[in-house]
């Protein structure tokens, strides 16, 4: 096979990965009252705060979802925006005590799924993925 019709072929395989991954962490992130998508952001938001745009950019998400799943984690006392001195327009979005106790508690969870899932794979062909994965999407002119 081709490397063009290989990349075709991962990337089909990419797709159907994700839609599996984002069903089941939803049910990891059922326990600690949210979305894949929103504790994606609250992981996020644990190495400090961050504007919505910031989230969607390194997230690779649109701003307009990532707004809603912050409304979301704000309306859930998850996290909280405040004034942000470099952009009025843009405010910072941080965890809140709840958030961070969220995060502590989904872990075990992670932990164990991750675990389990990793058991499907070798670490080096899972290493060798990885470092796939990161150079096709450094390669994009998209990538930011």
């Amino acid at each position: 096979m081709d490397r063009p019709h290989l990349l075709t072929e991962l990337v089909d395989e990419v797709f159907r990965l994700n839609a599996v991954l984002l069903a089941e962490g939803d049910g990891l992130a059922a326990g600690i009252g949210t979305t894949a998508a929103g504790w994606r952001v609250l992981g996020l938001l644990a190495d400090g705060a961050a504007t919505v745009a910031d989230i969607a950019r390194r997230r690779g998400l649109r701003r307009q979802s990532v707004r809603e799943t912050v409304e979301r984690l704000e309306r859930d006392g998850l996290v909280a925006r405040s004034a942000n001195a470099a952009d009025r327009r843009a405010p910072l979005v941080a965890l809140t005590d709840r958030g961070r106790a969220a995060l502590r508690d989904i872990e075990p969870a992670r932990a164990e799924w991750a675990a389990r899932r990793s058991e499907a794979v070798d670490g080096e062909p899972l290493a060798a993925a990885l470092d796939v994965l990161r150079r096709l999407r450094e390669a994009s002119p998209l990538d930011g």
